[in-house]
């Protein structure tokens, strides 16, 4: 899994329409005033697709997994990355990380795990860090001995030993810190949370493992989804914190740091800094000689995915202008339930058109359905499509039926080098 990544960043050749747009990278922008994920028209695909409808653009995906694996590669850092399944697991895309090579998969549930089998993954290749884990899941966990469980509670050393005596594990800790794009984000902190094993305890845990021969090889946790450039300084902290653990237990080999790395959500903010994220893991990893695992999925898909919605309602409402689409929070809840912003743009640019200031309301019968506030847009009409984007994440596999409105389509975009020449309009 560290082998390097072959190729630099693709070049798109299409210029932009102008002004470029802060959002706007090689991979997605509008050319000829059309919104484009790599190759494709994302106004030909709307009107070909069912929508709502999900695409993912599977090179943007991979060069995410590039720029992680090559950070970590230039501090020497021995790691294997395992994609975190919950955040999407659409086989083909799933499938595509498999046939890349580069990574492995991290599950949470027996679903997962077979769906990951399903994809290709050898159980070498896949780790388990499961909560609330069930007499049925560790069955499960039984039947594939060469998964690696992360344990993150004391009865779930206790199950698994009795059903797997010897197995090699780990063993999820609480660092009592945590970070993300906010406070609810935080899987760790001052407030006590499910997560992990605390400090208190965990002498206990590894009493209860003795007892059935566990063989504990990892120690994980979690800091909580979204964190930046920012919030390293607290990384830092719960690295260090860590040593205690590591000095309790000297057969570990490995610490995994599980994911939440963040993106930039709204203008000005900046991307993280990967190679100040590698030096601080390197300052302990390479000195305590640990293979560190990852487990990135938000990071890999957010910003290489879009919903594709149709307008089906505009009107002035309480001297505040809604713009009513066929998809609701039930398809896409980051905004309804995490206070996670989309970017909203529309498939066709109008340069002409003047700008208004909107709030995109979805199609349940909530009053929480509200996917954006205030965005300002070239005017829309009935009839237009629009994109979410930043959705490549915890949208289709946290997806409801609420309403009976939880149908939508989904789209691995695949391409290659694309030229102006072939960009063509009637």
């Amino acid at each position: 899994m560290q082998k390097k990544l072959s190729g630099e960043k693709p070049k798109m050749s299409p210029t932009f329409d102008k002004p470029q747009l802060w959002w706007e990278r090689d991979d997605i922008g509008y050319r000829k005033y059309r919104l484009f994920s790599g190759k494709q028209d994302l106004q030909v695909l709307a009107e070909s697709a069912e929508t709502p409808a999900y695409a993912y653009n599977a090179a943007r995906i991979q060069q995410n997994l590039m720029r992680l694996s090559n950070a970590l590669m230039k501090k020497s850092i021995q790691f294997k990355i395992f994609y975190a399944l919950k955040a999407n697991r659409y086989l083909p895309l799933v499938t595509s990380l498999k046939l890349s090579g580069h990574c492995g998969v991290d599950v949470c549930s027996p679903g997962e795990l077979l769906l990951a089998r399903q994809a290709g993954f050898h159980e070498s290749e896949i780790t388990y860090t499961g909560t609330s884990v069930s007499d049925e899941d560790i069955a499960c966990l039984k039947r594939h001995p060469g998964v690696r469980v992360n344990c993150d509670a004391i009865s779930t050393l206790r199950r698994l030993g009795a059903q797997c005596p010897g197995r090699s594990v780990g063993i999820r800790i609480n660092p009592r810190q945590g970070a993300g794009y906010h406070a609810g984000l935080h899987y760790a902190g001052s407030k006590a949370t499910k997560f992990g094993i605390y400090q208190d305890r965990f002498l206990e845990a590894l009493e209860v493992a003795g007892n059935y021969s566990l063989n504990i090889k990892t120690l994980h946790f979690h800091i909580g989804s979204g964190y930046r450039t920012k919030d390293l300084n607290t990384l830092d902290e719960i690295l260090t914190g860590c040593h205690w653990f590591l000095d309790q237990s000297p057969g570990i080999d490995t610490l995994d740091i599980g994911g939440g790395l963040g993106i930039p959500l709204v203008e000005g903010q900046k991307p993280l800094d990967l190679d100040a994220w590698a030096k601080v893991i390197a300052g302990h990893a390479n000195r305590q000689g640990l293979e560190i695992h990852l487990e990135p999925g938000d990071y890999l898909v957010k910003d290489a995915g879009v919903l594709l919605l149709q307008v089906n309602t505009v009107e002035e409402k309480g001297g505040k202008r809604f713009v009513g689409v066929n998809g609701g929070f039930n398809i896409q809840n980051l905004a309804a339930y995490y206070q996670t912003p989309f970017i909203v743009a529309p498939l066709k640019w109008k340069p002409d058109a003047p700008t208004e200031k909107i709030t995109l309301a979805g199609n349940i019968n909530e009053a929480i359905d509200i996917l954006a506030e205030d965005v300002e847009l070239p005017a829309v009409s009935e009839g237009d499509y629009l994109a979410l984007l930043n959705t490549g994440g915890y949208g289709s596999a946290s997806s409801s039926n609420h309403c009976m409105r939880g149908r939508f389509s989904e789209y691995l975009l695949i391409d290659e080098h694309l030229d102006d020449s072939e960009i063509e309009f009637v």
